[in-house]
């Protein structure tokens, strides 16, 4: 079970729900419904009003929920709505994402990434606060395990490989990067059977700390993402646990959920966009055409060129959400934006990417995000709306400041102080 909804059919006396809401430990949707959808105004009497007065217990519970501090989620309607099935749709989601966060467990190949601030964050709290457990593996715990990777697991991938992408002739099979191909492969078996043996939803790595891999998985990564593990570049374990999160919260919608970052900004007055991508790791799930592999130097973690999958994600609209440790607390930051077809070609792009504009505009979401202290990598989910990540933050008690269409630098900066105040009180 991830969650309880409760509805009044008729009044309740209060008292009664004492104990099990107490003793209640799942996200809780409170459904101000009736059984009938409308009066019958020619025979109602008062046996019907006593029998029907879901009203009247609507306002009685919702009391002692309130007295209690119980986190909830209403929904005001008739059951046959399809506005409110749809809003017990996305509370449902979110509920999954709850249930998922307590069961998570992330492994992170190496550390954090030297001198870096924002991905830095207290385990033991996330722990406390999501339940989902973080801990740690030596890179050439790995490595063992690419290095007995047998030949013919590595040709039965290789094959899925050729079969499922457009492959760059440098990487066939009479190619002369056909190699890193294949040790593209040994790397995805051995971290797949890592992942399933250990029970791990979600890991990360570092380019500072490849001990004896050939290259920086990329394409392995990538893969996992879309297969709905979660990941995190440079050892950012939080943004792992939100990509994983955020597929389990989007499962059988199309779409992805993948690491997104930032990169640069396309400027020209009025037509403001962002171009985000990373060096490697963007799930080609973002993506409904076939994507192609590719092999390009990088000029980080001293290793060969690795392999990837390039490709432009999809128009549409999408959120980024991260995750930062503000020392008294955690804080998400979810921009709605919306995907756009790439203005022009960019044939030297050598990886993952995708180009968006936030909303409500550019100067108001850049200048916001940065107000929150917002990290620079996210979680970008082209299958879930902003209304999944609010119920989330809710359910787990984490602070969440949204910029969406609505959003005000002015309106927006009073909610941090707000926030920062209540918090400062003791808020949890």
């Amino acid at each position: 079970m991830i969650g309880v909804i409760t509805w009044m059919h008729t009044f309740s006396p209060a008292k009664m729900w004492i104990a099990g809401l107490n003793a209640l430990q799942k996200p809780l949707l409170h459904l101000a419904t009736q059984a009938n959808l409308e009066l019958p105004w020619s025979t109602i009497d008062f046996d019907f009003m006593n029998l029907n007065q879901a009203a009247h217990g609507d306002r009685e519970y919702a009391y002692i929920e309130t007295r209690l501090g119980v986190p909830r989620t209403t929904v005001v309607g008739h059951a046959s709505t399809p506005a409110v099935t749809e809003r017990i749709g996305v509370w449902s989601r979110a509920a999954a994402g709850r249930a998922a966060a307590k069961n998570l467990k992330v492994a992170r190949f190496g550390d954090n990434m030297r001198f870096v601030a924002v991905t830095e964050g207290d385990k033991t709290e996330a722990e406390v606060k999501l339940g989902a457990q973080i801990n740690t593996w030596g890179i050439n715990e790995l490595v063992e395990r690419v290095d007995a990777v047998a030949d013919a697991d590595v040709d039965a991938l290789t094959d899925v490989y050729l079969a499922e992408y457009e492959v760059a002739p440098e990487l066939l099979p009479d190619g002369e990067r056909h190699q890193s191909l294949r040790d593209a492969a040994a790397i995805e078996v051995a971290l797949r059977a890592f992942l399933v043996e250990g029970g791990f939803q979600a890991f990360t790595d570092s380019f500072e700390d490849l001990g004896g891999l050939k290259q920086l998985p990329g394409l392995a990564v990538q893969r996992l993402m879309a297969d709905g593990y979660g990941f995190g570049a440079e050892g950012d374990w939080k943004t792992a646990i939100l990509v994983h999160l955020c597929a389990v919260m989007g499962a059988g919608l199309p779409g992805g959920s993948s690491l997104m970052e930032d990169y640069t900004y396309h400027l020209v007055p009025g037509q403001e966009l962002s171009l985000g991508a990373h060096m490697l790791e963007v799930n080609p799930a973002l993506s409904s055409k076939k994507a192609r592999l590719e092999v390009h130097p990088l000029g980080i973690g001293g290793k060969q060129d690795p392999v990837r999958l390039v490709f432009t994600a999809d128009a549409g609209p999408a959120v980024v959400v991260a995750l930062s440790d503000m020392r008294d607390r955690f804080r998400l930051v979810a921009n709605v934006v919306d995907n756009v077809d790439l203005p022009e070609p960019m044939p030297k792009l050598p990886v993952g990417h995708a180009v968006w504009k936030p909303r409500p505009d550019f100067p108001t979401a850049v200048g916001a995000w940065l107000q929150t202290g917002g990290a620079h990598h996210t979680a970008m989910s082209t299958q879930i709306g902003v209304d999944v990540v609010k119920d989330f933050a809710r359910m787990v008690g984490i602070e969440l400041l949204v910029i969406d269409q609505d959003t005000t630098l002015e309106g927006f900066e009073n909610q941090i102080r707000w926030n920062n105040a209540y918090y400062a009180m003791g808020g949890r």
